[in-house]
């Protein structure tokens, strides 16, 4: 008897890639085995050597390409391959809206088959590239110098990034800025492997529609040496640079922030407009990355909604405020809730220097949904913007007991938004589904989910 596996770590194997997969990457098959090939783009035919061998999948790199797409291009950013921020820039832009409705359509077919579901084609943006408003750059010493820039995928190597392509020019030249002073002043760099140093992550978030620019420093401890020194030489870098803020991070952790913050310089927020609204943005609080982008998928949110002005609308995972103010001017009533009380006192400010009297808490959606279920208040429209993960079990269980009218789900992972419709087609019928590209050049999709009670 022949024990032989059917694939083998080091083997060469010829495949047509099939499909895309949700983090950008080819998808074959060899012998009926799954094999997923970074790289690789639907319809080419190539040689792959296997990489990884695990039960239930394979993954290869690309030796040969027999067969290119039509839509291969050669990526403009000269480290596109060893840093992994982006994973399709070997696509054509036009191609990348195709795959990302695609991205949608297969996570439906694998969590509710039998069930049609209209999927509109991918709402794309005009110009591509350097729609970031924020970046976060980890710091570290080379010899003498100060580089900041992301991890090397799959590695503990920080890629010192100069420009970005996909980043706002102001984030470059304000982080690069601050590089060299950092560097001039000998400043205590944080080293990953010791955990010794002070100055951890250099973060900046430009308003992109107003100018202004915030600075952060993640730094270790609260005492910055030379801080008068090191601010003064901060504060000249840029006449728009109206904010410089330090976040505290003690922890051995993956997250950027710690809990606390302290203004350093100028204002606490930093001003920004999308549409008609204004929005007024302290360092940690959350705020969608692309703005052009942002001004399309409320919109499509507003769409799903369907306000007439009577209706009382719930905005959960609340953030800012942003999505409940562009509603407000729609409906009779808005309220919100968010974990971070610090974006629940923005949405709150915001809310108040827009003229509209919404209502924001601190808490789960699910706690407060229940408590004013109890009052005698179920809203008409419910709108949620989750992280990746997807709705949390216990709102889920709570929506279906609730039972808002219409409820228009925004979501950034089309697995975690399949899943949740599962659940929630129980008692809603899905009108549409709107894919929205937020994020170009990644693998990335958001989309937009209009759903009605049966």
């Amino acid at each position: 008897m022949n024990d032989k596996p059917i694939i083998e770590e080091g083997q060469k194997i010829p495949m047509t890639i099939k499909r895309l997969g949700i983090n950008g990457e080819g998808i074959g098959y060899f012998k009926r085995n799954v094999v997923f090939v970074p790289g690789a783009l639907p319809g080419e035919e190539i040689t792959a050597q296997v990489t990884v061998v695990k039960r239930n999948f394979a993954q290869a790199r690309i030796i040969k390409i027999r067969t290119a797409s039509p839509h291969r291009q050669t990526p403009p950013c000269p480290i596109y391959e060893a840093c992994g921020g982006c994973q399709l820039q070997h696509m054509t832009y036009s191609q990348q809206l195709v795959e990302k409705r695609d991205l949608v359509v297969q996570a439906l077919e694998r969590y509710l088959k039998g069930t049609k579901v209209q999927v509109e084609e991918t709402i794309g943006m005009e110009d591509p590239w350097r729609y970031r408003n924020k970046s976060q750059f980890q710091t570290r010493l080379k010899g003498s110098k100060v580089i900041a820039g992301l991890f090397a995928e799959g590695s503990h190597q920080l890629l010192d990034i100069d420009e970005c392509i996909v980043q706002h020019p102001d984030t470059t030249v304000i982080t690069n800025a601050v590089k060299r002073i950092l560097e001039e002043l000998k400043m205590p760099i944080y080293d990953g492997k010791t955990m010794k140093g002070i100055i951890r992550t250099i973060v900046v978030r430009t308003g992109v529609n107003t100018g202004e620019i915030q600075l952060v420093l993640v730094t270790t401890r609260s005492k910055i040496p030379q801080k008068e020194l090191l601010l003064e030489r901060l504060k000249k870098i840029d006449t728009n640079l109206v904010s410089i803020v330090q976040n505290i991070n003690k922890e051995k952790t993956s997250l950027v922030f710690g809990d606390e913050t302290i203004t350093l310089f100028g204002k606490d927020t930093i001003h920004e407009e999308l549409g008609e609204l204004a929005f007024d943005l302290s360092a940690r609080a959350f705020f969608q990355l692309n703005p052009t982008q942002t001004v399309k998928l409320y919109d499509e949110i507003k769409r799903a909604a369907q306000l007439t002005g009577k209706e009382t609308v719930v905005d959960a995972y609340c953030g800012v405020g942003t999505i409940g103010l562009w509603l407000a001017d729609s409906a009779k009533e808005v309220r919100g809730m968010d974990v971070l009380h610090e974006s629940v006192v923005d949405a709150k400010a915001n809310a108040k220097a827009q003229g509209y009297t919404a209502k924001y808490v601190t808490g789960t959606a699910e706690k407060w949904l229940e408590l004013w279920s109890n009052e005698g208040f179920v809203p008409d429209v419910l709108t949620v913007d989750p992280p990746r993960t997807g709705l949390a079990d216990s709102l889920l269980q709570t929506i279906l007991k609730v039972k808002p009218k219409r409820f228009v789900y925004t979501s950034c992972n089309p697995s975690t938004l399949a899943k949740d419709l599962q659940q929630l087609t129980k008692i809603y019928r899905i009108e549409y589904i709107q894919p929205v590209d937020m994020f170009p050049q990644t693998a990335q999709v958001e989309s937009v989910t209009k759903l009605v009670l049966k």
